[in-house]
């Protein structure tokens, strides 16, 4: 098989393929043999219709049809490899010349596809991050305790008018011009969360139960979201919660520890972590955005455009032009970063090995609340493998390129970024405070994971488009 490679831009190429007719006539082989086992002929068992009858019967194109498009997906994966290309969306291929098994012909196509394009890296050398100075304080560690002693707070019905943070349980009913939109009875709201409907936090905030307040608010789904109703509620039960003793018989109750003092130590580890992941986080971020400012990605329009409408279209706003060119500068942007990682990968010839893997798909399951073999089955029957571990390549390669550069805290300290590498499990489980379950325990960033984008990995498509001729 013969091919040439001509660069129509920075980002999409059109390939000129010729395959011998021998490398063919396996697929037109398959194909006679595919159409005899369907074929009813007079005189014919399934299965053994000759060729030539089979010509005569249905037309030599049929088959040829068929061989063709049997064949393509092999012929259009070799040629994209021996080109070294990494093609993005779905190719465009047209047969140009059909092959005539008669006089052996070849078999010529056309593919033009949206390719990943060459990013040149700029030099880190003496490149320096500057992130927050990290410092623990006591008010740091009392809001920590405080969240843990929310959680085993026990509500309580009080006689007096909701104020903020009261948890209440509410009446709505909600219309429009005298009719009903809704109408729920027993909803439970804490005052200033800011969950429902606006104005509703103002509306209750001063009612007893049994009272009652009228109020005008955008309604936040249905047929008529976004419509202003009148919503009248009604105060059923006010309750506030009560903690438990910040003491001795507390930390017992929620921790490991004996005393107060020690999970107040505790937390404050936890704290320092914490800070100090989310100065790796900072200095991750950094990072990116240096690498973004100095690195010039040329962007495919057409797949940008259409990952633009499909996101659009799912969130049905496709007529919204100021919205639409907030979601095309943010494709843009997911696209260069994504660009500018692989291009990272490749430079620092990172491998993902299926350890790595499997350690990303079960940390990510338990994002989605799913179980780890349930999830994996999930991505593996969408395809979605190859991403997964250009994720985790991602991720290996920003982390040896934060080790390279150096990262100084806002004092002038610099700072090690070890943190970044996964410990141990014993050793994390030795240093990790246990708390009682349910208990909070400070959410610290993932340093190694990269800005969540909410649009599709621009990923290589291994099936090619619907094939024409001309």
């Amino acid at each position: 098989m013969k091919s040439a490679v001509e660069t129509l831009n920075p980002t999409r190429v059109k390939l000129t393929v010729e395959v011998p007719f021998e490398e063919l006539k396996p697929s037109l082989d398959a194909a006679y043999k595919s159409i005899a086992r369907q074929a009813n002929v007079p005189g014919f068992r399934k299965g053994h219709v000759p060729p030539r009858i089979i010509d005569q019967r249905f037309g030599r194109a049929v088959v040829l049809e068929e061989a063709v498009n049997d064949a393509m997906p092999t012929f259009y994966a070799q040629v994209i490899q021996e080109a070294s290309l990494r093609p993005l969306g779905r190719p465009v291929i047209a047969v140009t010349d059909v092959p005539d098994p008669a006089a052996g012909s070849e078999l010529k196509f056309t593919v033009e596809v949206d390719v990943a394009p060459e990013v040149t890296l700029p030099d880190l050398e003496g490149y320096e991050v500057t992130v927050d100075d990290t410092e623990v304080t006591s008010d740091d560690v009392d809001k920590q305790l405080t969240a843990l002693r929310e959680r085993f707070g026990t509500l309580v019905g009080v006689d007096r008018a909701a104020a903020d943070t009261d948890f209440l349980s509410v009446d709505i009913h909600a219309e429009i011009d005298g009719e009903e939109i809704d109408s729920v009875k027993g909803v439970s709201y804490q005052v200033g969360s800011g969950t429902m409907l606006e104005g509703l936090d103002d509306a209750v905030t001063g009612l007893s139960v049994g009272e009652d307040k009228t109020f005008v608010s955008p309604l936040a789904g249905g047929d008529r979201a976004g419509q202003d109703a009148e919503v009248t509620v009604t105060v059923q039960a006010v309750k506030e919660r009560q903690l438990p003793e910040a003491d001795d018989d507390f930390a017992q109750l929620a921790s490991e520890f004996d005393t107060l003092e020690e999970l107040r130590g505790a937390l404050n580890e936890q704290m320092s972590t914490l800070k100090r992941m989310e100065q790796s986080v900072q200095a991750r971020d950094h990072l990116i955005d240096h690498l973004m400012e100095q690195t010039e990605v040329p962007v495919p329009e057409a797949l940008i455009q259409a990952e633009v409408t499909q996101h659009l279209e799912n969130e049905g706003l496709e007529s919204d032009d100021d919205h639409r060119a907030e979601v095309e500068k943010e494709a843009r942007e997911a696209f260069q970063r994504q660009m500018i990682l692989d291009a990272v990968a490749d430079s620092q010839k990172v491998s993902v090995t299926q350890k790595e893997l499997a350690e990303y798909l079960v940390a990510t399951a338990q994002q989605y609340d799913m179980e780890p073999g349930e999830f994996m089955q999930a991505v593996s029957q969408s395809g979605q493998i190859s991403s997964m571990v250009s994720d985790v390549a991602r991720r290996k390669a920003l982390i040896m390129l934060l080790q390279q550069v150096t990262v100084k805290d806002a004092s002038g300290n610099v700072l090690d970024m070890s943190v970044l590498l996964p410990q141990e499990d014993e050793q994390a489980e030795a240093t990790a405070p246990t708390l009682a379950e349910g208990a909070p325990v400070p959410a610290a960033a993932d340093p190694t994971a990269l800005p969540v984008s909410e649009f599709a990995e621009f990923e290589p498509l291994d099936a090619p488009a619907e094939t024409s001729q001309s």
